[in-house]
């Protein structure tokens, strides 16, 4: 009987499959939250579980979520089998959404260009330090690039047909996306593919006459959801939509909102692709420039021919590029996630232009594998010398944030961490001996991707947990619940908008916020600092007996907390 033929980009797609899989999903429950950014979205799942309420559950006592509930429902979905949401299941949605992502750009890509630059792009794209933090993260960010890219990907197949039919995949996706995080799921694909069909003279009215209504469609889904929540939230809801949306956009939050200049993309993104952002700034030194020759005129008719001659796929990745990049220098919120749908495009880039240094520069490729080669030496070295207890006599010498790191990664090596670093040792001689050879074929890219890969590996799988879990909260959140083993726990923080979202979480959303109820008695949650506002104003009023002492300033607060036993004077007295 003949066997199926397995095609070349059918066997790359499996193995890219494999390669994400292994490097992402086992890995994302190894570490305890430690920071506010990801309890806050994991809440709303446990509230949405615990409450059966799917459209506006309240959180941390009297919170409503910031975000549409897409990546919530997400959570909760995943979270069903166990009853219960962990850290492994409020990581998961982005850690699938980066795997499909990829595994449909490298499809996308593959089609309409070359194999093994479709693949390179999307190994690029899973292993750049800015997409690859994401993935591991619970938060909306990479669901949101996930659909806003699918949604690109379906428009321009649907410019491949001539704009016949309505493209009901692009519509649903950017419906989702909007469900994730707000109208820029809508915005971005359709303002890429109207420009792009604008250069494709397509007249601005048939544009609009073709575009408009796919924005209309993805907005059913949305309102439905928007309405429902209206019901339920009433004016409350709707001024934080207005304010997440629009005042976000013009610089008009009434809190702090990551304001940035302009110029903060443009290294930012240089860092969120490292380290082959380093690669392309050393590239810089070795290749060739000519002399500007020509008027300003003559230069802009040149790039003119050159966009209206350009491959159109790859115009269709340079527009989203650009477009999104531009529209996220917009507003004075600025943060290295929001452009994150760029990153596939760029890959695609970044991919043809390694290759091209390959075999035009490869004296480049050699500097920069002896770079990631001696990283990876170092990182195995520093492990050798902290694991096996000989770096232990520096620690008097050390800051003691750094020393206490040491002594929690002090611990005896794993399986994952002995097979990462043979596997590490392996890659950095292979790329020694065949670097005689690079120019011939592209294994020796593959090998130092591979090899950044297995870096990443050592760092996911036994290094970065254990450092992360020694600055976690959860310790004196565990040490809360055994003293507080049910009912609620109230708090007080300053800071507005700001929770105990770490301990909150762990206690399952049982913390509550002191002033707005007022108790007889019960236990406080409150920072050193905070808790001399306390003593100043409710002094007379209640007894607040100490409990509890946090080892480390908390990830929240950024201050030692305290948890206080507290009783109202008049019912102490009864």
């Amino acid at each position: 009987m003949n066997m199926p033929k397995i095609s070349s980009r059918f066997s790359l797609f499996l193995l890219l499959l494999i390669i994400s899989t292994l490097t992402i999903i086992p890995y994302l429950g190894l570490t305890n939250f430690h920071t506010k950014g990801e309890p806050r979205e994991a809440i709303v799942a446990v509230s949405m579980l615990q409450n059966d309420n799917w459209i506006l559950p309240v959180n941390n006592g009297s919170d409503i979520a910031y975000k549409p509930p897409f990546f919530h429902w997400c959570i909760a979905a995943l979270s069903l089998p166990t009853g219960e949401v962990t850290e492994f299941t409020s990581r998961l949605p982005s850690a699938l959404a980066v795997i499909i992502m990829s595994a449909m750009c490298f499809l996308f890509f593959a089609k309409r260009s070359r194999n093994d630059i479709a693949f390179l792009s999307a190994l690029l794209l899973l292993s750049g330090f800015e997409v690859h933090r994401a993935a591991m993260a619970s938060r909306v960010d990479m669901v949101l690039t996930c659909f806003i890219v699918l949604a690109l990907l379906q428009l321009y197949r649907w410019w491949e047909h001539h704009l016949r039919g309505i493209p009901v995949w692009a519509i649903l996706f950017m419906s989702i996306a909007t469900l994730t995080k707000g109208p820029v799921g809508i915005i971005l694909p359709c303002a890429v593919i109207g420009v792009f069909l604008l250069l494709q003279k397509v007249s601005l009215w048939k544009t609009i006459y073709k575009v408009l209504p796919l924005a209309l469609f993805a907005c059913i889904l949305p309102l439905a959801w928007y309405y429902a929540a209206y019901l339920q939230g009433g004016n409350t809801f709707l001024q934080l939509v207005i304010e997440e949306n629009f005042g976000r956009f013009l610089g008009k939050m009434s809190y702090e909102s990551h304001e940035q200049p302009v110029i903060y993309y443009f290294y930012i993104t240089l860092a969120g692709w490292l380290p082959w952002s380093l690669l392309v700034l050393m590239s810089l030194f070795v290749l060739k420039y000519k002399k500007p020759q020509g008027t300003v005129k003559q230069y802009w008719n040149r790039f003119k021919e050159y966009i209206a001659h350009m491959d159109r796929m790859r115009l269709f990745s340079l527009l989203a590029i650009v477009i999104i990049f531009v529209f996220y220098c917009i507003p004075k919120s600025k943060r290295s996630v929001y452009i994150l749908p760029i990153y596939p495009f760029i890959a695609y880039f970044l991919a043809e232009y390694m290759l091209y240094l390959l075999k035009q520069k490869p004296q480049v490729w050699r500097v920069f594998s002896i770079i990631i080669a001696s990283v990876g030496a170092l990182l195995l070295v520093i492990l050798l010398l902290v694991k096996s207890g000989i770096a232990d006599r520096y620690h008097e010498i050390l800051p003691a944030d750094m020393a206490y790191y040491m002594t929690a990664l002090s611990e005896s090596w794993n399986i994952v961490s002995i097979i990462s670093g043979i596997f590490i040792i392996f890659l950095i001689y292979d790329i020694y001996k065949s670097k005689r050879y690079l120019t011939y074929n592209n294994r020796y890219i593959y090998s130092v991707v591979a090899l950044f890969f297995g870096i990443q590996l050592m760092l996911d799988a036994s290094t970065l947990p254990i450092i992360l879990n020694a600055k976690s909260m959860k310790p004196f959140a565990d040490k809360v619940i055994a003293e507080v083993p049910e009912g609620k726990i109230y708090s007080y923080v300053s800071t507005p908008m700001l929770h105990f979202f770490i301990i909150n979480f762990y206690t399952q959303d049982r913390v509550v916020e002191f002033e707005r109820e007022t108790p007889q008695a019960g236990y406080l949650l409150v920072g050193e600092h905070d808790f001399n506002y306390i003593r100043e104003k409710y002094g007379e009023e209640y007894t607040f007996t100490p409990t509890l002492r946090s080892d480390r300033k908390g990830n929240d607060v950024k201050d030692f907390v305290l948890l206080l036993d507290f009783q109202k004077r008049d019912s102490a007295e009864d």
